[in-house]
């Protein structure tokens, strides 16, 4: 067992920012930067309800989960073709190796791109390339989990399966997202059934805006293997000692749940009270373009106002090794660095 060794407040920013972590809630179409929606549009010949870059960013002033996905969406509209499915994927893959993330599992919404008569493999394609280049180039290691938007039909999941299964080398898993209010799991089980039948992983947003009655039909009628979100589960002391007991992950978005007011505060966030009942969270950006911050950013922010300390630094940056779906090796080497990581700290400290 890895002894950790408090380090001091003043240094615990660096701590954070320095420790090798993985990153399992993140939407790629949610990493797309102004400056590059407007290049994209500009290389596309697609006209924008925004006169400029900071007209634009005045624009992500939200109020619910609604309010972003109605801009959101509209932000997508500028990728049309691979190369700029590549260009985000990248983008963001750059920006996670600067904050030392070592793996990432990327959320990708083709519905929103099919409805545009952009073809799957156009999508798929692109956001792969990115991802072996970030392996060969950037050391960082990532692979891509299909979300099926919870608004649409089930059969309109169906449909963007079938889709995507002659791609099926290059995704792992699928996972459940956009609106959460009135579009409970369940209105998804068959799918997600026929999903698991084919070895794919399975993840679904749940407990974010919605009751924790969600995640229970995540758990048990999709069986998920990973809880997006799902801090509205504190509401539920039962839920909580199952996830606990279960070692279901939860990946939870500080800022995000910030910039939706899911919570008043940072401050008034409780993943320390997560941690404190011994679930398995992890710190996630979601969507990073949008909500203010990449995954330090996540980490330093909320650290500084909720004044957690090393020993949960180290808990977060363990549980997201741990609940990845990457290889075991891989995890290995990743828990080894993050304790060289500790240890310097700690030697530099003392």
């Amino acid at each position: 067992m890895f002894k950790v060794h408090p380090v001091p407040p003043g240094r615990l920013p660096a701590l954070l920012r320095a420790m090798p972590k993985t990153e399992l809630h993140i939407h790629i179409e949610g990493s797309l930067e102004p400056e590059l929606i407007f290049a994209l549009a500009q290389r596309n010949g697609i006209a924008l309800p925004y006169a400029s870059v900071e007209e634009l960013r005045q624009a992500y002033a939200f109020t619910n989960l609604q309010s972003f996905l109605d801009i959101y969406y509209a932000g997508a509209s500028v990728l049309i073709h691979e190369q700029d499915f590549y260009d985000m994927a990248w983008a963001y893959l750059t920006r996670a190796a600067a904050d030392h993330v070592v793996h990432a599992e990327i959320f990708f919404d083709p519905q929103t791109h099919t409805a545009r008569g952009v073809a799957m493999e156009t999508v798929v394609h692109g956001l792969h390339r990115a991802c072996v280049d970030a392996k060969a180039k950037l050391g960082v290691s990532a692979a891509l989990i299909l979300c099926f938007l919870r608004h649409l039909s089930e059969q309109d999941a169906f449909e963007t399966l079938e889709q995507a299964l002659p791609l099926r080398d290059k995704f792992i898993g699928v996972g459940l997202d956009s609106g959460e209010v009135g579009n409970p799991p369940e209105k998804f089980a068959r799918v997600f059934a026929r999903c698991r039948a084919l070895g794919l992983h399975l993840v679904a947003h749940a407990g974010e805006e919605g009751p924790p009655a969600y995640v229970w039909a995540a758990l048990d009628v999709l069986k998920v293997e990973r809880i997006d979100h799902g801090v509205q589960s504190a509401k539920d002391p039962a839920l909580m000692a199952r996830l606990a007991h279960d070692r279901i992950a939860l990946t939870v978005c500080p800022l995000s749940n910030l910039k939706l007011c899911v919570f008043p505060t940072l401050a008034a966030h409780n993943l320390g009270a997560l941690l404190d009942a011994g679930l398995v969270a992890t710190v996630n950006s979601d969507d990073p373009a949008y909500f203010g911050g990449y995954l330090n950013e996540n980490f330093t922010q909320t650290f500084a106002a909720t004044h957690l300390g090393t020993q949960q630094a180290y808990a977060l940056a363990r549980n997201s090794i741990d609940a990845s779906f990457a290889p075991d090796a891989d995890k290995q080497a990743w828990l080894h660095r993050l304790h060289e990581v500790f240890e310097s700290f700690v030697e530099h400290d003392y």
